[in-house]
């Protein structure tokens, strides 16, 4: 798929299209827990494919799991029956991160990411599919230490940007070999940069995120950058990294960065997953939805998308009122 064409149709066409970040209702939609999910390459991509079936939306996405590059450099993982895995403790400090290995592709569980992704491509050939991998700094933070790594990068910015490359060169490794899958483009989650200030963001992330894009995006596959941490303060950074699309938390007024961000990428966003999507009833969500539409109207590189990863037991009658809004804000147009 030319990737630059799906995103000009996108901008061209009157009517908004939707691409929330959804995955665990399929999940449960096939009989499986999340942590058979997170674990089977297979079950994730049939997941992925029933969802597909289910709702129109304009792309199908994987899990946006956030321990699998830290798994693989070798950090513990608790595996939850019904809730997204997460990492026990820090795996490096200053003084060892010299000493750390960039891992193969075959480590932990990338191989069934891999798996899920290829099998998904597979599957679903109505729309493109969208990889998942985590930023470089969100990576550096799991591996360090949240509270460390703020303060080191300041105290030991030597140190954070050895470890920052040592991600980067694991990080690009995978996407290669995502795009090999035949994935349309990754959604890269940095989270964490969203803690940073523009200068910091730049220094500490976008540069280095700038490297996996000039690595792998091209006009057959692209980059979305998500940033649910970000409130305002750090779009410019991302910004400089020359995704072909932004994704945004709902921390975050859609409004004010539709007006910071070109023309021609797309921005996506921002329903609170949580917040709304699983706590509202359906009549709320539907008033959520469209007024987020009515906000955005002028703004036709917009396409509306949750905050962030869909959560798991999200009733289904929640997810329906969501496209209902969509169509029925397409149908007044």
């Amino acid at each position: 798929m030319n990737v630059d064409n799906w995103i000009s149709d996108i901008i061209n066409v009157r009517e908004r299209c939707t691409m929330p970040i959804m995955t665990h209702p399929g999940i449960e939609m096939i009989g499986a827990t999340v942590k058979d999910a997170v674990q089977s390459g297979e079950k994730h991509a049939q997941a992925i494919y029933e969802l597909s079936k289910m709702y129109p939306s304009k792309a199908a996405t994987v899990i946006m799991d956030l321990t699998v590059e830290a798994e693989a450099f070798g950090s513990s993982i608790a595996f939850p029956e019904n809730d997204m895995p997460h990492i026990l403790g820090s795996l490096v400090d200053s003084e060892s991160i010299e000493g750390l290995q960039i891992p193969s592709l075959s480590s932990g569980r990338i191989p069934e990411y891999i798996l899920a992704n290829k099998m998904a491509v597979g599957m679903i050939t109505d729309k493109p599919v969208f990889a998942g991998a985590i930023g470089p700094f969100s990576l550096a933070g799991r591996l360090y230490g949240m509270s460390e790594i703020m303060v080191a990068c300041y105290l030991e910015p030597e140190a954070i940007a050895l470890l920052l490359d040592k991600c980067t060169c694991f990080i690009e490794n995978y996407c290669m070999e995502l795009k090999r899958t035949g994935c349309s483009g990754v959604i890269i989650a940095e989270p964490a940069a969203g803690l940073l200030s523009n200068e910091d963001c730049l220094q500490f992330s976008s540069v280095y995120v700038k490297n996996i894009i000039d690595k792998v995006q091209d006009d057959s596959f692209m980059v979305i950058l998500h940033n649910c941490g970000n409130t305002g303060q750090c779009t410019d950074a991302m910004i400089s990294t020359g995704a072909k699309a932004y994704h945004f938390g709902n921390a975050i007024s859609m409004t004010e960065v539709l007006k910071q961000c070109p023309g021609d990428t797309l921005v996506m966003g921002n329903i609170d997953p949580v917040g709304v999507l699983r706590m509202m009833s359906p009549e709320e969500i539907e008033k959520e939805v469209t007024l987020l539409l009515e906000q955005t109207a002028e703004y036709p590189n917009f396409v509306l998308s949750t905050g962030c990863d869909v959560p798991p037991c999200v009733p289904e009658e929640n997810i329906r009122a969501y496209y209902n809004a969509l169509s029925a804000f397409n149908r007044s147009m």
